[in-house]
């Protein structure tokens, strides 16, 4: 049998649902199971509400919301449970999606919503595994594992790039031949 999940990760439309499988992929690579529900704060209100009433007594630690537009959805997911929300504003077409960050980040006092730049699922994802490795500490170990392995693609690549010159290292990444070094 599975664990059950500890993260949520919601969005208002399916659409927004590939700014959010980033997170998904990474909450799931840090060995978290996940629960990924489409709640829309405009049209499915009801739903929305009952959602985020019982996360915490379902066992859900942490919940990602993204959402575009108005972007109401982070929010109202934050004002109706004791669970830390993670907002994720999404990239719309009208106003690139400051319209979303601009709504997630202005929370009234008392209602928090944490929000990680526009579009970006996977750093939603990362801010999760690291709330829930502050009380696991095989987690805390793993993130700490995961910042060495960026550490180390930077440093190979700072080597590589001082090997070659620039001219070089940049032709050598037109071509693809320093992808994944």
């Amino acid at each position: 049998m599975s664990a059950p999940p500890r993260v949520a990760v919601v969005m208002g439309s399916d659409s927004d649902l590939p700014t959010l499988q980033p997170a998904v992929e990474l909450l799931e690579g840090f060995g978290l199971a996940v629960e990924v529900r489409v709640l829309s704060a405009h049209r499915t209100p009801l739903e929305m509400v009952a959602f985020a009433r019982e996360a915490a007594g379902r066992g859900l630690k942490v919940i990602i919301a993204g959402a575009g537009g108005a972007a109401h959805l982070p929010g109202m997911v934050a004002s109706l449970t004791p669970l830390p929300v993670i907002g994720v504003p999404v990239r719309s077409q009208a106003l690139s999606g400051v319209d979303s960050l601009h709504s997630i980040v202005q929370m009234p006092a008392g209602i928090p919503v944490a929000t990680v730049a526009i579009g970006n699922g996977a750093n939603a994802g990362l801010l999760a595994v690291q709330i829930l490795a502050t009380a696991d500490d095989a987690l805390a170990e793993a993130v700490a594992a995961y910042r060495q392995c960026l550490h180390d693609q930077v440093t190979t690549k700072d080597r590589r790039l001082r090997e070659l010159g620039s001219r070089a290292y940049l032709e050598a990444m037109a071509t693809g031949a320093e992808q994944g070094r």
